[in-house]
Order: C-alpha cells, then structure tokens, then sequence
C-alpha cells in the first residue's frame, strides 16, 4: 500500500473514527493483499508510511471473499470482478486477509 494511500486511510479514520471505516482490497495477489490488510490493522510492516506503527485494527476485507461478495449486486459484480476471480488464487487471499483480519481487527461486524 503506497504513502498516499496510508495517508488517505489515516485521515478518514481521524475523521470518521475507525469504529466507521472498512478498507476494501482488489490485489490480485495473497501476498500484496495481505500485506495492505496488515497495514490497516497492525500498521505498515515496513515502517515507511504514515501508517507505521499505527494500529487501526481496521476491518478490511477482499473484493472476492464470501462476506463482501454478498453485498454487491450480483450482476454488477459479476460483470466487474467475474473475469479477474478465473485468473486469481482466490483461497490463497481470502485466506491471507482472513487470517490478518482474524488477529489484528479491533471491530467486529
């Protein structure tokens, strides 16, 4: 997750209070997706951004998991995230940002 962003997510949470916000991913790899949901929870691992070390304990969740999906017009979503779910590992990410949502959220649904 790049500096801006960080800087986007640390503001609305200021704003808004972090009871308020849920971070939504679209990385189309484990890794990068875990990564990100790692920085909105426990904060930027590689201590670089405006998140580091700055625990949100954000929820966060990815596009594809089963919890988002339902939430979504499924036309909708099938005409802007069907082709890229053929192409991605979807039970390596659902796991990734389940598991980092799983220990550092400090919200429940």
């Amino acid at each position: 997750m790049d500096l801006e962003i960080q800087q986007r997510v640390k503001d609305t949470v200021d704003k808004l209070g972090a009871e308020n916000v849920v971070v939504i991913l679209g990385g189309a790899e484990a890794e990068s997706a875990g990564l990100s949901a790692e920085t909105v929870t426990a904060g930027d691992p590689t201590f670089a951004g405006p998140l580091a070390s700055v625990e949100l304990g954000l929820r966060v969740y990815h596009v594809v998991e089963d919890e988002l999906k339902a939430e979504f017009d499924e036309s909708v979503y099938e005409e802007q995230c069907g082709m890229m779910e053929m192409v991605l590992d979807v039970d390596a990410i659902k796991e990734e940002v389940g598991n980092v949502r799983k220990e550092y959220t400090k919200f429940n649904d």
